[in-house]
């Protein structure tokens, strides 16, 4: 996949890294929970990604 792809996916995983640590710093819940789930969300997406460059790395 591109490399705007990934960087938007790493990107996406440390707002969500930021963001739970500001909740964890101010003790605010949603803010923890938004963090966590951006997080895994970017690191799904990363892992799909490099899924897919497996798959073409074998095929050639």
């Amino acid at each position: 996949m591109g490399t705007d792809d990934k960087f938007s996916n790493k990107a996406e995983e440390l707002k969500g890294r930021a963001k739970e640590a500001v909740g964890d710093a101010t003790d605010n819940e949603q803010w923890q929970a938004e963090g966590r789930a951006e997080r895994a969300k970017g690191s799904m997406k990363q892992a799909g990604e490099k899924v897919k460059d497996a798959f073409r790395d074998d095929n050639r």
